[in-house]
């Protein structure tokens, strides 16, 4: 990767509601603007999993902002790595782009209770993705 141009990561599940959100926002506060976020879904909710809204905010990052966003063929194309959390065959492929399926539990439906290992697991996945990528996280 040239320091020129940061890496640019694109979180995909089906809903855009609870595991894309956590890692984009995890990537987003631990990389602090050294990398280009993204995340979607390829059938996107109306709304953020408020058990996931929850989670993050008490390891102090805010995404009750956020809202699902549909997957687009754009958004895989311009992004270096895609991180697949349970699409399965509704990710679009595209030669050359480097994919990650991460296998996790699926947070729809769950309380605050279940979704913390859930969180605590992209946490430390994103963590190792930084290190990857080259990027040093925020302390």
């Amino acid at each position: 990767m040239s320091e020129s141009r940061k890496p640019s990561v694109l979180f995909v599940c089906v809903h855009n509601a609870g595991r894309s959100q956590m890692g984009a926002a995890f990537l987003t506060h631990l990389g602090a603007g050294r990398v280009d976020v993204r995340s979607a879904g390829s059938a996107p909710a109306e709304t953020v999993n408020p058990a996931v809204v929850e989670a993050m905010r008490e390891v102090g990052i805010d995404i009750s902002a956020e809202t699902p966003k549909v997957l687009t063929v754009e958004a895989v194309q311009s992004s270096d790595v895609v991180i697949t959390m349970g699409c399965g065959d509704a990710c679009p492929y595209f030669p050359g782009k480097r994919y990650l399926d991460w296998k996790l539990d699926d947070p729809a439906g769950q309380g605050v209770d279940a979704v913390r290992p859930i969180r605590d697991d992209i946490e430390h996945r994103v963590r190792v993705l930084l290190t990857e990528l080259g990027v040093q996280a925020r302390a």
